[in-house]
């Protein structure tokens, strides 16, 4: 199962993990993210009732909040976890002040003080008119929930380093370079404290021109990492 980042949506998720996942003969399945502040406990019940569902361990991951939170659930479920596909993770430990979390509280602030209209205005002044799309038809989705949602994704910690090197899957890591909101050096500590555990790099510049190339790198560092015994 893949979980999307804070304010994005399952239509982004599947458009970068369908195909690369599809090569290895793995379905994506991608919900709608549970709305408003119920987004992290209501992401990993998710987790919980496939996992409940199947009868073969599952691989899991997502993108940003969602690579943090199935990191997060994998750690609690060794058994039942054959993999990560952890997608730009923005933090480790607590939020403090990283990048993410620090757009995701301002944004949540301008949603509540002049409506989404506005903050949509702010966002998207100067992004590549993909990301502009991306994000107008996601925020417009969550509605009345996006700044109760992006909340609750800015306070809520992601794993530690310790926890990383706790656990015994294998983990493919994605980062962009040029992202500064998902910083490069976090997906690199995140790989370097996991046991098992690769990193493949692309950029915004490639995610934008084809959506899969976030899925790719994602995959391919599963796969290499798989073979790490």
């Amino acid at each position: 199962m893949l979980l999307p980042g804070t304010g994005s949506d399952e239509v982004f998720v599947r458009s970068v993990f369908t195909r690369p996942l599809a090569a290895f003969g793995i379905a994506a399945v991608a919900p709608p993210p549970p709305p408003g502040e119920s987004v992290v406990r209501g992401s990993l019940a998710l987790l919980d009732r496939l996992a409940d569902a199947e009868r073969q361990p599952l691989l899991v991951g997502g993108i940003s909040l969602g690579a943090q939170l199935a990191t997060e659930w994998a750690l609690r479920n060794t058994d039942r976890c054959a993999g990560v596909l952890a997608a730009l993770p923005a933090w480790h430990g607590p939020a403090a002040r990283a990048p993410a979390a620090l757009a995701a509280t301002a944004t949540a602030e301008l949603v509540e003080r002049q409506g989404i209209d506005a903050a949509l205005d702010a966002a998207t002044a100067g992004v590549a008119p993909w990301l502009a799309d991306e994000l107008t038809r996601a925020w417009r989705r969550h509605g009345s929930g996006l700044a109760p949602g992006l909340r609750a994704a800015a306070h809520h910690p992601a794993p530690a380093l310790a926890e990383l090197g706790a656990l015994p899957v294998a983990v493919g890591v994605a980062a962009c370079t040029d992202d500064p909101v998902h910083p490069a050096a976090v997906a690199r500590t995140w790989a370097t404290a996991l046991p098992r555990a690769d990193v493949v790099e692309t950029t915004l510049t490639a995610l934008g021109a084809d959506r899969e190339s976030l899925g790719r790198a994602a995959a391919l560092a599963w796969l290499r990492a798989w073979h790490r015994r």
